[in-house]
C-alpha cells in the first residue's frame, strides 16, 4: 500500500505566489508587533501606570504569538494553511478593533494581548510552513524574501502609525490598524495547499523491520522533545526571545529620555527595519551559497547582535542611536533569516510543522518574561540602558546553545551515513 504524503516541493512556478502572499502576511503581523512600542508612551500616560505595568500589553501579545504556535500547527495539519491564515486575520483585526475601546488595562491585555497575539500566530506560523514546504533548493533565499515583508512594512508603518496617533489619537489609530489587518484574509486565500500524492515506501538501513518511512516519521514527530538537539534549540529560543523584543519596545522611550523629538525615534525604527531587510536578504543569499552551515551563521549573528545591544547605551544622541540601531537591525535580520529554516536541519522537513509549533510554544517563556523584566530594571534604576544590557546578555547566552546544537546535528549526520534521502532533499530518520 502506498502512503499519502505532500507532493515534492516545486521550487518554482506558483511557489513564488506563495512567497508574495507570505511577504504581505509577515508585514501585516510581525511589522505591526514590532511597532507596538509607538503606543507604549500613550498607553502609559492615559492610564498613569508604571513602565513594567504597561509592558504587559506587549508581553502578553508576544506570549500569545508564541503559545499559539502548536495550536496553529495542529490546525494546519487538520485543515490547511489557507484556512488558518484567514482565521488568524479575523482574530488579529478583532483584537485591534476591540482594543480601540480602551476600557482599562486588563481590556488591552485581552484584546491587544490575547486576541492580537493569537491572530498573529495563526497567520505567521502557516505562512512560514508554506514557504518551507514549497522550496528546497531555494529555501533560504525564498524564506528571506518572504520574511522581509516584516521589514518593508515596518519602514512604512513606523511614521504611518505615528501620524495616525497624532492625527486621530491612539485609540482610533488602533481601529484603523485593525481594518488594515483584515487583508490577511486575502493573503490566506492565495495560499494554495500542496496536493498529496502516493509515494513508494523508503526505508533506512537502521529502521525496524516492517516499518515504513511514513510510519517512522509519525513516531518521530511524537517524540521530538526527546531529541537533545531540539531541546537545546528550545533553550536557545527562550533566551533569545527574552532579548529579542526589548529594543523595539524601549527604543522610543529611551530616545525620548535623551530629549530627542518624538518624530526622530519613529525614523530610527524605519532605519532599523530597512537594515533588517538588508540583513535578511544578505544572510539568505549567503546561506544559499552553502559556504557555512545554517546553524553556524545563526550562532555568529546572535553573538554579534548581543554585543551590539551591550554597546547601544553608549549612544547619547540621535546619530549614535541611529548607527547602533542600524547595526542591530542588520544582525537581527540575519538571525531571523536563519532561526526558522534551521529547524529543518534539526528535525527534517517531515517534522518541521510540529517542530516549529513546539519551538514557538517554549519560546513564549522568553517573550513573556523579557519585556517586563527589562521594564522592572528600568523602574528600579530609572535608566533605560539596563534594559539593553539585559537583552544583550540574554542573546549572547543563547548563542552557546546554538553551537551545541550544531555539534550534535553534525554528530548525528555522521552516525547515519546509510540513511536514505527523501525526494525533497532532506535526510530521512
Amino acid at each position: 500500500m502506498m502512503p499519502s504524503s505532500r507532493a515534492q516541493p516545486p521550487d518554482g512556478g506558483y511557489s513564488w505566489v506563495v512567497v508574495v502572499s507570505a511577504f504581505f502576511t509577515m508585514g501585516l503581523t510581525a511589522a505591526v508587533l514590532k511597532n507596538v512600542g509607538l503606543f507604549f508612551q500613550e498607553i502609559q500616560n492615559h492610564f498613569g501606570v508604571l513602565t513594567s505595568t504597561t509592558s504587559w500589553v506587549a508581553s502578553t501579545c508576544i506570549a500569545m504569538f508564541h503559545i499559539g504556535g502548536p495550536i496553529a500547527s495542529a490546525l494546519t495539519l487538520r485543515f490547511s494553511q489557507r484556512v488558518v491564515i484567514m482565521s488568524g486575520g479575523l482574530l488579529a483585526a478583532s483584537g485591534m478593533i476591540l482594543a480601540s475601546l480602551a476600557f482599562n488595562l486588563p481590556w488591552l491585555y485581552l484584546t491587544m494581548g490575547v486576541l492580537q497575539g493569537t491572530g498573529i500566530s495563526f497567520s505567521w506560523i502557516p505562512a512560514n510552513s508554506m514557504v518551507n514546504h514549497y522550496f528546497v533548493r531555494w529555501r533560504p533565499i525564498a524564506y528571506a524574501i518572504a520574511s522581509s515583508g516584516e521589514c518593508v512594512f515596518s519602514v512604512a508603518f513606523s511614521p504611518f502609525f505615528q501620524w495616525l496617533i497624532d492625527s486621530y489619537g491612539w485609540r482610533d489609530a488602533l481601529l484603523l490598524i485593525g481594518g488594515l489587518q483584515l487583508n490577511l484574509c486575502i493573503c490566506g486565500a492565495l495560499m494554495r495547499p500542496l496536493e498529496t500524492k502516493k509515494t513508494p515506501i523508503m526505508e533506512c538501513k537502521d529502521a525496524p523491520a516492517g516499518k515504513s518511512t511514513y510510519q517512522m516519521n509519525n513516531r518521530f514527530q511524537c517524540s521530538l522533545l526527546r531529541m537533545p538537539e531540539l531541546f537545546l534549540y528550545i533553550v536557545f529560543a527562550i533566551f533569545a526571545a527574552a532579548g529579542f523584543f526589548v529594543l523595539p519596545l524601549f527604543l522610543v522611550p529611551f530616545s525620548n529620555s535623551l530629549g530627542i523629538d518624538k518624530y526622530w525615534p519613529a525614523s530610527i525604527l524605519s532605519v532599523l527595519a530597512l537594515t533588517d531587510l538588508v540583513g535578511r536578504l544578505f544572510c539568505g543569499w549567503l546561506a544559499n551559497m552553502r559556504m557555512l552551515r545554517n546553524l553556524q551563521l545563526l550562532a555568529m549573528a546572535t553573538v554579534m547582535l548581543g554585543v551590539t545591544l551591550l554597546l547601544l547605551p553608549l549612544s547619547q544622541d540621535y546619530w549614535g542611536i541611529l548607527v547602533f540601531s542600524g547595526l542591530y537591525g542588520f544582525l537581527f535580520g540575519c538571525v531571523v533569516a536563519m532561526h526558522v529554516i534551521s529547524i529543518v536541519d534539526i528535525v527534517t522537513l517531515d517534522g518541521f510543522d510540529i517542530g516549529l509549533g513546539l519551538f514557538m510554544l517554549f519560546r513564549s517563556v522568553g517573550g513573556f518574561i523579557g519585556p517586563p523584566s527589562a521594564g522592572w530594571l528600568v523602574d528600579q534604576t530609572s535608566n533605560f540602558s539596563n534594559a539593553f544590557y539585559f537583552s544583550g546578555l540574554c542573546l549572547i547566552t543563547s548563542s552557546v546553545f546554538v553551537v551545541l546544537v550544531d555539534r550534535l546535528v553534525q554528530k548525528r549526520k555522521l552516525a547515519l551515513p546509510d540513511c536514505k534521502v527523501s525526494e525533497d532533499g532532506e535526510r530521512m530518520l
